[in-house]
């Protein structure tokens, strides 16, 4: 269940940040940006919001991804079995305490 949810919050963040790259598509197609920038914007994709999203929910640990994605807001609290809420306390917690603090970095 815990790989269910982390993997949903996962193609949330991805779909999030691929309509950012197919605006860049739509102004490349209505000409008002060349062929170089668009091709510039893939590749700062590719090497900046495609590897870290693939970084943090394929190579880290899933619980501490999934409380990532429950408290910067990618699921929302409520759709998260009150179980698996339970489970993760401890990371909720601490990231929680780290958005207050300011220490969080938040993608969007």
């Amino acid at each position: 269940m815990l790989r269910e949810y982390m993997m949903e919050a996962y193609e949330r963040e991805l779909h999030r940040e691929l309509s950012k790259l197919d605006e860049s598509f739509t102004v490349w197609r209505n000409g008002a940006i060349s062929s170089g920038e668009l091709s510039y914007l893939v590749h700062q994709y590719e090497t900046g919001p495609s590897r870290e999203l693939y970084r943090q929910y394929n190579s880290g640990s899933d619980d501490l991804s999934l409380a990532y994605a429950i408290v910067v807001g990618v699921l929302d609290e409520e759709e998260v079995p009150v179980d698996l809420r339970e489970a993760l306390s401890g990371p909720i917690d601490l990231f929680r305490g780290m958005q207050k603090r300011g220490e969080l970095r938040e993608r969007g």
